[in-house]
C-alpha cells in the first residue's frame, strides 16, 4: 500500500468536518434516548441503528467506487470495532440523562488518553506541551463532573468511561490507517460492529416510531461521513495531534443542543467546556509553532 502523504492542514478540516457530523448524532442520540421522538430506545437500538445504516452507506460506496481492498489485519478491526461500539454505546445513554456539550465534552478527552496510550503503541514522542494541554484537558473534565454531593452526576461517568474506550479505539485507527485503504477500513469495521450491535439489540429491541428510524438512518448516514473524514484525517497526521482538534464539536454540540432543546449551558458547563478547549488550543498553537520552525 502507497503511504499517504502527510498534511496536518488537511487533516485538521477533516477532523473539524468529522466533529460537526459527530455531535449532530449525539443530538439525535439525546432524542432516541428521551421520549421526543416515541418511547425512548434502549441505547443498544440507538448504537445497532447507528451501525445498520452506516453499514448500507459504506457498501453502497464499496459497490460504487468497487476499491482494490486488500488483506485485513483481522485482530486490529477487532479491537476497533470492539472499542468503537463499547464507546459509542455509552455515550449515547450518556446524553439521554446529562446536556449534550458537558457529555460531548467530558467523552472528548479521549484524544488525552489517546495521547498517553500513543507513547508505548505507536512510539510518538509527546513533549512537555503536550502534557500541559493534557493537564489542562482533565481539569476541565473535573470541573465538569461537578464532583461534589449535592452537583455531581452519575451519567457523567458513562461518558468519562466512553472518553476512555474511545481513546483506545484511536489507537487502533491509527495502526491500521498506515496498512489499509480508508474505504476497507470503514467496510470492516461497520461490518464487524453491525454483528455485535445485533446481538446486543436482541435483548432489547422495540419497534421504533417512523420518526425514530428516520433519526436512526440518520445518525448511521452522519456517522458514516463522519467515519470517513475522521479515519482519512488520522491517515494524514500524527494521532497525538490531529485528535485534539476534534474538541470543535463542544461548540457544535452546544449550538444543536440549545437549538432543538432550548438548552443554555449553565456556568459550570461553560467554564469546564471552556478550560478542556483551552486545552486542545495550547496543542493546537504549539504544533503550528514547530512546523514554522521545521520550515525555517
Amino acid at each position: 500500500m502507497t503511504p499517504i502523504r502527510q498534511n496536518p492542514a488537511l487533516a485538521a478540516l477533516l477532523i473539524l468536518v468529522a466533529s460537526a457530523f459527530i455531535a449532530a448524532t449525539t443530538l439525535l442520540a439525546k432524542a432516541l434516548g428521551t421520549d421526543v421522538l416515541g418511547p425512548a430506545l434502549h441505547p443498544f437500538q440507538i448504537s445497532h441503528g447507528r451501525f445498520l445504516f452506516a453499514f448500507l452507506v459504506i457498501v453502497t460506496a464499496v459497490g460504487i467506487l468497487r476499491p482494490r481492498l486488500s488483506r485485513p489485519h483481522w485482530g486490529l478491526h477487532i479491537g476497533r470495532t470492539s472499542f468503537g461500539w463499547l464507546g459509542i454505546t455509552l455515550l449515547f445513554a450518556s446524553v439521554a440523562f446529562i446536556p449534550i456539550a458537558d457529555a460531548t465534552a467530558i467523552s472528548f478527552l479521549n484524544p488525552v488518553f489517546a495521547m498517553v496510550l500513543a507513547i508505548p503503541l505507536l512510539k510518538e514522542g509527546v513533549g512537555p506541551w503536550r502534557w500541559l494541554a493534557a493537564l489542562v484537558a482533565l481539569i476541565g473534565a473535573l470541573v465538569l463532573l461537578r464532583p461534589t454531593p449535592a452537583s455531581f452526576q452519575p451519567a457523567a461517568l458513562l461518558a468519562l468511561t466512553a472518553a476512555a474506550i474511545i481513546g483506545m479505539e484511536l489507537i487502533f485507527i491509527k495502526k491500521l490507517s498506515g496498512r489499509e485503504i480508508p474505504i476497507q477500513i470503514l467496510l470492516i469495521n461497520n461490518a464487524m460492529g453491525l454483528t455485535i450491535a445485533s446481538i446486543a439489540v436482541s435483548f432489547v429491541f422495540q419497534m421504533p416510531t417512523p420518526q425514530q428510524w428516520a433519526a436512526l438512518a440518520a445518525i448511521g448516514l452522519l456517522m458514516a461521513c463522519a467515519q470517513a473524514c475522521f479515519v482519512n484525517g488520522m491517515a494524514r497526521a500524527d494521532a497525538s495531534f490531529v485528535a485534539p482538534i476534534s474538541y470543535a464539536t463542544l461548540i457544535f454540540a452546544a449550538l444543536y443542543d440549545f437549538a432543538v432543546f432550548r438548552v443554555v449551558p449553565d456556568g459550570i458547563s461553560m467554564i469546564g467546556s471552556a478550560i478542556i478547549l483551552a486545552g486542545g488550543l495550547i496543542l493546537v498553537w504549539r504544533e503550528a509553532r514547530q512546523r514554522q520552525a521545521l520550515r525555517r
